[in-house]
């Protein structure tokens, strides 16, 4: 067996199995450990720190700054740091092409939540093939389909948005001498 295969138990029903010295079975993961207190106010207080602060920058210039798909955004950077989901490219090159892809969408088929949920599955689809996955990404093409903000506003401020997710994550995580260090890579 290579040493990077997967772990394999025989499975209960191998002997049913016409060649029962080849049946396994994949050993599935078990859940993530449950944090201890002063690792969950930790996230907690970082998530919540970072969002506030969109909201206050919204404040101050007078725009919508923390939307939904950041909202997730932030849950991941900082609850999960080390998942590829949470690492900066996907944060911030995701949300981008997010938004292009929303805004292509949006010009060739209109605003409808038809259209929103076409963007949505192409959105996808571009995040796996630039090898950025961000789930909230995917949500960024549909804010913008169905609330068709403007572009020249809405994509610099989503990007600075990002970037101040990202920054605030990498800064949480060297504040708690034992938190995992975010980010795992950063291209």
């Amino acid at each position: 067996m290579r040493a990077d295969a997967p772990a394999t138990v025989p499975h209960p029903h191998a002997q049913q199995h016409p060649h029962p010295h080849l049946y396994v079975h994949p050993v599935r993961p078990a859940p993530p450990a449950r944090p201890g207190p002063l690792a969950a106010l930790h996230t907690i207080s970082a998530a919540t720190a970072v969002l506030l602060g969109l909201v206050a920058i919204g404040a101050m210039i007078h725009e919508p700054v923390l939307i939904p798909p950041l909202a997730a955004s932030a849950a991941l950077v900082h609850s999960v740091p080390t998942l590829p989901l949470a690492q900066p490219r996907g944060v911030v090159v995701g949300h981008f092409l997010g938004a292009v892809t929303g805004y292509g969408v949006l010009a060739a088929a209109g605003s409808s939540g038809w259209a929103a949920a076409v963007a949505a599955g192409i959105t996808l689809a571009v995040l796996m093939l630039a090898r950025t996955p961000h789930s909230p990404a995917v949500a960024t093409s549909v804010i913008v389909v169905l609330q068709t903000p403007e572009p020249s506003r809405f994509v610099p401020l989503l990007l600075r948005a990002t970037l101040l997710l990202v920054g605030a994550g990498y800064a949480a995580s060297r504040v708690r001498p034992k938190a995992p260090r975010y980010p795992a890579y950063w291209w």
